[in-house]
């Protein structure tokens, strides 16, 4: 419940010029030049800063001259405090895609193929955040937000349908990149309701890059190995796939908490400084 309450309040944070959501124009004030931690749509009507899979590819702009490293330190500051606990707690579209899980229905979990899609998301990170804006920019000296503009299910959903929906002159400019953009979004959304946030875990390049930073970020997931029984409750709690008493700070894991909630022995935790230590057979029989 807490974490419900905080993804909300951060999406209203985001979110908070709510007079564009009834003029349909665009915050441009001064804090759009800071990026926030978490995926949210530089144009969506609301939005009062960037977004910085957005800024890192506007960034690259002009690369043979120069390459901006305002986001990239940002993003590595985010990354090396929080890792992926921003996604699973300050992510507006990750929000999204949980309360669309809750629609009653079957559930795609620990399937073969989801150990393959992880990968997808390191995929797209590579070559539409930063090899084809680097390519284009080399070659016209202008960048190409290519995520953004070809992929991003989050982006279609919190700015192209609500500029669309408040401006008429833009109904006019509709093209062939917004139907298929619909169609990507649509399709995360029918995924979302038999797969646990799947946009998050297969295609994102955010929780790419803060994937990297998981296991050694400052703040993570600690086990007391000796108050592990090695019983397997949380493994089973944690929509994921992972087994967080063996890797507590995997790269797919976005810090829900629900495996500590799960854990019958206490022996899960978040801790402010991470010392977390995965709970082998070893440390099972040592703790008997």
């Amino acid at each position: 419940m807490v974490r419900r309450i905080i993804q909300a309040l951060t999406a209203l944070l985001y979110n908070i010029h709510l007079k564009g959501f009834i003029t349909g124009r665009i915050y441009q004030g001064s804090l759009k030049k800071v990026c926030v931690p978490g995926l949210n749509c530089y144009s969506c009507p609301g939005a009062v800063g960037s977004c910085p899979i957005g800024s890192l590819q506007s960034s690259i702009n002009a690369v043979k001259y120069k390459v901006s490293l305002y986001v990239a330190g940002l993003l590595i500051l985010f990354g090396s405090i929080l890792g992926r606990f921003i996604c699973g707690w300050a992510c507006p579209f990750g929000l999204v895609q949980e309360v669309l899980h809750k629609i009653p229905s079957p559930k795609l979990r620990k399937k073969p193929v989801f150990g393959v899609l992880k990968y997808g998301k390191y995929v797209i990170l590579a070559v539409f955040v930063l090899l084809l804006p680097a390519l284009y920019s080399l070659q016209k000296g202008v960048t190409i937000p290519a995520f953004c503009k070809y992929i991003c299910p989050a982006g279609t959903l919190e700015a192209g349908i609500p500029l669309i929906a408040l401006n008429e002159s833009l109904r006019y400019t509709i093209g062939w990149l917004f139907y298929w953009k619909m169609l990507l979004l649509t399709a995360m959304v029918l995924s979302a309701v038999f797969i646990y946030r799947p946009f998050c875990r297969f295609v994102c390049p955010l929780g790419a890059i803060y994937a990297m930073f998981n296991s050694t970020a400052i703040f993570g997931l600690k086990v007391d190995s000796a108050k592990c029984t090695h019983c397997g409750i949380c493994t089973g709690a944690c929509k994921v796939d992972i087994h967080p008493f063996e890797t507590p700070n995997d790269p797919e894991c976005v810090r829900c908490g629900d495996c500590i909630k799960a854990c019958p022995h206490s022996a899960l935790k978040f801790s402010s400084v991470y010392t977390g230590t995965p709970c082998t057979s070893r440390n099972v029989t040592q703790s008997k």
